[in-house]
This record gives structure tokens, sequence and C-alpha cells, in this order.
């Protein structure tokens, strides 16, 4: 029987007017790593606040490891390495100063060379004060703080803010080389390459549900289609365009651009009838996908900034 991580059912939470959680479900499976995908405002934040019970839903159930948050928050806490999308560090401390103070609240359980050793893959200077730091740098101190006593749980919100695309990727290796280790990793992220980079399976919320959930791989099959034809000569295309989820974009003489939405097979069935001399295919980006569950519905909720 596969270890459950997390398990949220029918989660809701409303911040006065505004639903800001409409009943999540999802379920990670201990050891994997999954992206939790979404806008500012989707509700990314408020999910993760209450798996460490530091917010309370109004209703739903959660469970972390089979532990109810809200009936022992500190077993939680406990097997948990959190890094808040904004995390609030004493100004005249220097990193070392902070890192030390979490590892107390820890029981001094944290084993300070690996400590360094993150500081130095980071090139983060543990004798910086905060307040002499970049927001870059102060990203770094939270990236550590999550990491340093290698929790078998991850909560990660949005853990390469600030960062630039060198750092960026070190956090990656060090979130892989932690899976590696048995933790799991649930990180949200509003950066789509991010998710491609490092996300075994998306879950995708909207307005406070999750739409999707699937492996990148896989949402990327699901979306439209480019095509380029390229025929030998000039032909009549219409006939292409009563294949199901085929669109005409455009026609310059022999070459016709096309979108297909879904299975390919129907119009490459059809091409066949055709003398092509050349076929172009665009795939998809994930933020192609994305976007696309975010296309203006004129009912779109209010959206609060990222309290949520």
């Amino acid at each position: 029987m596969e270890t459950m991580a997390l398990v949220v059912e029918g989660l809701t939470k409303s911040y006065g007017d505004v639903r800001a959680l409409r009943g999540v479900d999802l379920e990670v499976r201990a050891g994997e790593i999954v992206g939790f995908l979404g806008p500012n405002g989707a509700g990314k934040t408020t999910t993760i606040r209450c798996l460490l019970d530091l917010i309370r839903p109004d209703s739903g159930s959660i469970r972390v490891f089979g532990i109810d948050p809200q009936a022992d928050p500190v077993a939680v806490c406990q097997q948990v390495g959190y890094l808040p999308g904004e995390l609030a560090l004493e100004p005249n401390q220097t990193a070392a100063e902070i890192l030390r103070y979490f590892s107390r609240l820890r029981g001094n359980r944290v084993d300070w060379a690996f400590v360094r050793t993150l500081a130095h893959r980071l090139e983060l200077d543990l004798n910086l004060t905060i307040k002499n730091m970049s927001k870059g740098n102060k990203q770094k101190v939270a990236v550590v703080q999550a990491l340093m006593a290698r929790p078998p749980l991850l909560l990660l919100d949005e853990p390469t803010s600030g960062l630039d695309p060198l750092m960026q990727q070190e956090v990656y290796r060090l979130i892989k080389e932690a899976q590696a280790g048995g933790a799991t990793v649930f990180f949200s992220s509003h950066i789509i390459a991010e998710v491609e980079t490092i996300a075994e399976r998306v879950a995708i919320i909207r307005q406070g549900v999750i739409v999707e959930e699937a492996e990148p791989e896989a949402l990327v099959n699901i979306a439209v289609r480019r095509l380029r034809v390229r025929f030998q000569e000039p032909v009549e295309v219409q006939p292409l365009a009563a294949v199901p989820g085929v669109t005409i974009l455009s026609q310059d003489d022999s070459v016709v651009t096309v979108q297909v939405a879904g299975e390919m097979d129907g119009l490459v069935k059809a091409l066949a009838a055709y003398p092509v001399s050349d076929l172009e295919t665009e795939r998809p980006s994930l933020e192609e996908i994305f976007l696309s569950y975010y296309e203006a519905t004129g009912d779109e909720q209010p959206q609060i900034e990222e309290a949520v």
C-alpha cells in the first residue's frame, strides 16, 4: 500500500466574501515532487498554510503523513521543512544567527556542517547581516532553513523567488537531492519552466479548485498544436477543417497553418491524401496550457494578493 504524504479532501476557505478555496482535493505520495501551479491569488499559499495549521480552513480534512494538523500541529511541523512566500527575518542578525535560532527550535538536531555546505552551494555569506542582504540572499537564507534539517516533507512556497537563473538551477538540484534522500516535495509556483524542470506531477489550481492533475508531459499532450504544412502545389484545404479538432489559421499559396486540439491522428490521416512536401509541428509550452485555464470568462472571482 502506497504511503501518502499529503491527503487533502474538500478543503474550503473564505476571506470575507472572497472564496479562496472552493473544495480542494489533493493527494501527494511519499517520495514525489509535485508542483502546485497557479497565478497569484489562486489559492496556493492558503492551501499550504492550512497544511501547517497556520490558518484554519472553513471545512474539509487534511492529513500529513496521517496526522491531522489541527489535532497535532507540532507533530506535523516536526515532519516539515517550510519555506514561506515571505520569511520575516530579524534585520540585525546575521544569517548564521538566524539559522542557529531555527536549529534550536528543532532541538539542535541540525548538522551544522550541512548548513555550511548549503550556504556554500548557494553562495551565501553566513556572516552577513540580514539588513545588508539583497532580496536574493534573503531567499537563500529561507531555502537553507527549509532544507537544513533534512525533513521528510518539504513545503516550498515559490522557492526560487528573487534568485538569479544560476541559483535557481542550484535550488532545483538541492530539491532533487532531497528527494533522492527520501523527502517528499510539494512546491507552489507560477513559473512554468520551474515546474517543467523538477516536478514529476503537476496540480493546477484555478479559483480555489484543482482543475487538472497530471505529469507535465501529459498536460502538453492534451493542449493545442500548431502545424505549418507546405504542399507541393496549391491545394483546397477546406476538407481539413472538417477534421475534428482542426482549425485553419492561415493559407498562403501552398503553405497552410493549422491548429489541432487533442490527438493528431485524424489530421495525419487526412493529410495522407495531399501532396505534402514539408511539415513543421510546434509543441505548446506548459505556459500556454496553463494560460488556457485562465482565459477570461467574465465570471472570475475577485483576487486577493498572495495572502491566498
